[in-house]
């Protein structure tokens, strides 16, 4: 995949929920002052309920996107719910014959497990368009700089600590490709056209607003389909806000992935810094070769 540089023209999607003007004024202003010339498709503040138009509308942008030959990224303004209902109707072909960065994570993790099924493609799992902060005094923030050196100069490390008492690492080194996204998608994509490929991969999680023992069911789930067996490595991002019962689960959503793995012997790192966690959100390729060190409780993971 190309790295991008100034004068490229980058575009914004909004495959899932709706979004207004104001939401991403402050990616349109930082894109532009990274140089990139941004478009912004007709269309893309429409609305259908909670979606950003109906899903004819949506297909019919991402398609035209998909498509452009010109265009060297795009950039998903948000996530919430609805790509799935439109992946099935998109042609990947253009797009394969002009690969251009697909960027986001949460529901648009249904495109990058697509595309890494079907295409030799990399995307980028990042902040989105509602992410990026409006004040540009607060572009100096994880999220912002690791997108912009993950898309123009194709590197990124990130060190860091397992910040969980009681939940250890597992310690190891490991290069391989990096799949994964949001664990409630990669669930609910299980046995479709759009399942992830873990054998021999690198695998990254995430997840938001979930019960306890929803994460019980979803890494089960996994299991039982053989999505962890046969992994390079773990890497767990955030599990943010997570609910219990009244009667409560008993183990936190961390404890629930480690038993989960807890009888392979590959590395696993906790604490990573990608998911639902606002501009602390790091940018990391999928379907690209990454490296991962774990050390007791300290981590490496770059590309």
């Amino acid at each position: 995949m190309e790295k991008l540089k100034r004068g490229d023209r980058v575009a914004l999607a909004a495959p899932a929920r709706k979004v207004t003007p104001a939401e991403v004024d402050g990616a349109l202003r930082l894109l532009q002052s990274w140089g990139l010339q941004v478009v912004v498709p007709e269309g893309l503040y429409a609305a259908d309920n909670q979606m950003a138009g109906s899903d004819s509308h949506r297909a019919a942008l991402m398609q035209a996107l998909l498509d452009d030959a010109e265009l060297k990224a795009i950039l998903c303004v948000r996530g919430g719910y609805g790509t799935v209902r439109i992946v099935d109707r998109l042609d990947f072909g253009r797009f394969e014959e002009h690969p251009k960065w697909i960027v986001g994570y949460s529901d648009i993790t249904v495109l990058h497990s697509h595309i890494a099924r079907h295409c030799a493609v990399p995307t980028m799992h990042a902040a989105m368009a509602i992410d990026l902060p409006a004040d540009a005094s607060q572009w100096d923030c994880p999220a912002v700089q690791s997108l912009r050196r993950a898309l123009f100069d194709g590197t990124g490390r990130y060190e860091f600590a397992n910040p969980l008492a009681g939940i250890a690492n597992r310690a190891g080194r490991c290069r391989g490709l990096a799949v994964g996204g949001n664990l409630s998608i990669l669930y609910s994509l299980l046995g479709s056209a759009s399942d992830v490929d873990t054998d021999g991969k690198i695998l990254v999680i995430e997840d938001l607003d979930e019960y306890l023992y929803h994460i019980d069911r979803m890494m089960m789930a996994l299991k039982r389909a053989g999505k962890l067996s046969h992994l390079k490595g773990l890497v767990v991002g955030a599990m943010t806000s997570m609910h219990d019962n009244a009667v409560p689960f008993g183990r936190s959503a961390e404890r629930i992935v480690a038993d989960a793995v807890a009888e392979y012997g590959y590395p696993v790192a906790f604490g990573c810094p990608l998911g639902h966690i606002g501009t602390a959100n790091c940018a990391l390729p999928l379907g690209v070769e990454v490296e991962l060190d774990v050390d007791g409780a300290k981590a490496t993971l770059g590309f």
